[in-house]
């Protein structure tokens, strides 16, 4: 995966089911990534919209997990955040007379199902839970 939004997200999520009754701030989130709350605040935007999150806004706001952590697979949290393939985009615009460029996307596109398939097989098995529990 070429972006950092599964890194942000899942770190978010783990400071959240570390903090179950807690509602935890986006400045407080940023401050543990050090990144800047926007990107923060765009994560969980997104979280929110697929249910993994809820937030309540104002002084005393925060965001905390919409449901336990054992229901949230990382396989999940994948699926919300990812990018179009995890190997890199297809080439633009490939010599169609060439035996291997008028076949490198189509062959690409294939190679990238397979190891997404396996990427979430894998990141299916474990919860957030799971994960959270590596943390000291």
């Amino acid at each position: 995966m070429s972006d950092r939004r599964f890194a942000i997200s899942i770190h978010i999520l783990v400071l959240l089911a570390q903090n179950p009754e807690e509602l935890l701030s986006s400045d407080y989130l940023a401050g543990s990534m050090n990144i800047n709350p926007v990107l923060v605040r765009k994560e969980l935007s997104n979280l929110r919209k697929h249910g993994i999150v809820i937030s309540k806004e104002g002084k005393n706001g925060g965001c905390m997990l919409a449901k336990p952590a054992t229901e949230i697979y990382l396989s999940d949290v994948y699926k919300i955040v990812s990018p179009r393939t995890i190997l890199g985009n297809e080439l633009a615009a490939p010599n169609p007379k060439c035996p291997v460029g008028k076949q490198i996307n189509d062959h690409l596109n294939k190679l990238n199902l397979e190891a997404e398939n396996i990427m979430i097989n894998q990141l299916s098995g474990q919860t957030l839970n799971d994960f959270s529990k590596r943390f000291d």
